[in-house]
């Protein structure tokens, strides 16, 4: 490939991979899938090579960390405040019906919608019901984060696959 060709492709794969971290922001934007597609693409254009194949599993790795992490951590975080587990299954069963009936936002409502009225329900009492759906509301926002942040390091071991090979 032609050394402008190679540096107009680095661009681009790197203007995708920064879509897909930032698009992370947007509830609902498969934004760590769009980081993996764009390196499995890149690989595929340039070769992996040992270092690249070696860093492709690396962020395969972080990338399936990502996605499940914020699921983990927002459930921790109800547990923690007192959420009894049915309550948990109950959220992911509301964020899912949320999330087919209203797209893309309804997951947001019917998650902790689920988790707030079953909690309700089961211990008669509002305001330990609003405990839990605050912990679920940090457990959600530190999964964020947290997903953002190897979202970037997907991003930086393509960067180092990328410039060494």
């Amino acid at each position: 490939m032609p050394e402008w060709l190679n540096i107009g492709f680095f661009g681009l794969t790197l203007f995708f991979m920064l879509v897909g971290l930032f698009g992370l922001l947007v509830p609902f934007f498969p934004g760590v899938e769009l980081i993996w597609v764009t390196g499995l693409v890149y690989g595929l254009v340039n070769g992996f090579g040992t270092l690249g194949s070696w860093m492709f599993a690396l962020i395969t790795l972080v990338g399936v960390t990502a996605t499940v992490s914020d699921n983990i951590l927002m459930m921790a975080g109800a547990r923690q405040k007192g959420a009894a587990w049915k309550s948990l299954l109950l959220g992911l069963l509301g964020g899912m019906v949320g999330t087919i009936l209203i797209p893309p936002w309804g997951g947001l409502i019917g998650a902790p919608l689920a988790v707030f009225l079953f909690e309700y329900y089961r211990l008669r009492d509002w305001k330990q019901a609003w405990t839990a759906l605050r912990g679920l509301a940090v457990g959600w926002l530190t999964g964020v984060a947290v997903r953002f942040l190897l979202a970037a390091a997907m991003i930086g071991l393509w960067l180092i696959w990328s410039l060494n090979s």
